[in-house]
């Protein structure tokens, strides 16, 4: 009997950090699951970074990492990110499918932060591997994009029927973003059962091209200057002049 995707081992990334700017935040925990089988217990990695900056207090409030534990107990974030990096790139390598909720945020964050303690983006950090990434943010969003309300991590484990045990934990939102992605596939067998991992990776860049080009229309016709980035599972950077990198791209600020 075939075995689809989403009854094979799937792993699961999330972090906490010290804001929402992708370009400018800094990641303070990680944690990636990995787990076998449906119903099987997963192993969980974890890192704690002492981000070299203060953790404002809105951010605190949220992940409740203080200023005091990681400098106690947190690692260099220099080493943090190399080691997270290589833990994805073994699961890329393995074919094991990695759970990303919101994938663009985290991705993105992880991406500026080994650019700025290592000098090398993301895809060189994991090696010679491709991460075939599923974000259940844009799976339900494709699969009920009619249905009202927000779309956060703890509304669609309410909405799933998904066990989200201590919102906000690293190692607690990947696991329930892990289960999100199962219980997606139980739902909707048909529409998911039919691609291979690789396919919906390739597939969910074009989803969330077309929802973030409906949002960005409501925000034009509502008049706010929000911008929406089409890209995923990874935002481009982009050199000091404003443009996206490339191998072409030549700034003229630097030259």
């Amino acid at each position: 009997m075939q075995q689809h995707w989403f009854t094979g081992p799937l792993a699961s990334f999330d972090t906490e950090t010290t804001g929402v700017d992708v370009e400018t935040d800094r990641i303070v925990s990680a944690a990636l699951v990995v787990q076998l089988t449906p119903g099987q217990a997963p192993q969980t990695a974890t890192w704690l970074a002492d981000p070299g900056v203060p953790i404002p207090e809105g951010a605190r409030a949220v992940h409740g990492i203080t200023d005091e534990r990681v400098r106690a107990d947190g690692r260099p974030p220099r080493l943090v990110v190399t080691e997270i990096a290589r833990a994805l790139g073994e699961q890329a390598r393995a074919g094991i499918p990695v759970v990303v909720m919101n994938a663009p945020y985290d991705l993105t964050l992880l991406d500026r932060e080994l650019r700025r303690h290592r000098g090398c983006s993301l895809a060189e950090g994991l090696g010679a591997a491709e991460l075939l990434v599923l974000d259940p943010r844009v799976l339900d969003k494709h699969l009920d994009r009619y249905r009202k309300g927000r779309r956060t991590l703890t509304d669609l484990c309410a909405h799933y029927g998904v066990e989200l045990a201590g919102a906000h934990d690293a190692s607690a939102d990947a696991t329930a973003a892990l289960g999100l992605v199962r219980a997606l596939a139980a739902r909707y067998p048909g529409a998911l059962g039919g691609f291979t991992a690789a396919e919906l990776h390739l597939r969910q860049a074009v989803w969330h091209a077309a929802q973030a080009r409906g949002l960005q229309h409501w925000f034009d016709r509502s008049g706010a200057q929000e911008r929406v980035d089409l890209s995923w599972p990874l935002r481009p950077a982009r050199c000091g002049c404003g443009r996206r990198l490339s191998p072409e791209h030549r700034c003229e600020i630097a030259a």
